[in-house]
């Protein structure tokens, strides 16, 4: 542990559990890094994820974004090849893609929407999309005929959360240099987003922990009881 970390440590009580108020102000003041350090929510669900009725996944546009440049790629042809690109999507195209994928182990970008019709051929790279997270999927709007609609949302700050087989989910809220102000209203619109995605299957207590760090500082656990507050 750095010498940052460790001031940053003294800062926080790790038997407490803090309001979201109070955890963006105390992540902020624990960001100690030259950098602009991005803040991490970590959410533990009592949920089975090995079950089927048991997942845990969508997708929800930040009111502030992420802090992030995110490149879109997108499987389409025709005229809706043509929308992507006028809507402003980094790639687009449909078999030389799964190519230039597949035989060159290229991954310049940070998410993959496709047309419903080019799903087929987005299945060839199910294996490599597969385990980054990067398939499309109808859940999280990244399969869509309206890609004007998914690449705008995407831009705008649209993050995807899925949990995890050890029953976690991670998902990046902000930077640093939001301030604690835009970290709540992030923070928010993601709890809504999870809150409202609870698995009817599931049983007892949905929400086991929450917490929230920046890239080099430590977790700050928050009263999973407010969280909507």
């Amino acid at each position: 542990m750095g010498k940052n970390y460790k001031e940053s440590a003294k800062l926080i009580d790790k038997s407490a559990l803090y309001t979201p108020k109070e955890t963006m102000d105390l992540v902020v003041k624990t960001s100690k890094a030259k950098f602009d350090e991005t803040i991490e929510l970590a959410i533990s669900l009592g949920v089975d994820p090995r079950h089927a009725d048991q997942q845990v996944r969508g997708a929800v546009v930040l009111p502030y974004g992420t802090g992030k440049s995110v490149k879109v790629l997108v499987f389409a042809k025709g005229d809706k090849a043509k929308e992507a690109e006028l809507a402003g999507a980094d790639f687009v195209g449909t078999d030389e893609l799964v190519d230039k994928i597949q035989k060159e182990n290229w991954f310049g970008f940070d998410i993959v929407v496709a047309t419903p019709d080019m799903m087929g051929v987005v299945g060839k790279l199910g294996r490599v999309l597969g385990p980054k997270g990067l398939m499309p999927n109808p859940k999280s709007g990244t399969v869509t005929f309206d890609v004007t609609k998914a690449i705008n949302e995407i831009k705008a700050g649209k993050v995807e959360y899925r949990v995890d087989k050890t029953s976690i989910i991670h998902v990046a809220i902000g930077k640093k240099s939001f301030g604690a102000e835009k970290l709540i209203a992030n923070f928010h619109a993601l709890m809504e987003a999870v809150v409202k995605a609870k698995p009817s299957a599931a049983k007892g207590q949905y929400l086991k922990s929450v917490s929230v760090s920046s890239t080099m500082g430590p977790g700050i656990k928050v009263n999973q009881a407010k969280v909507l507050d």
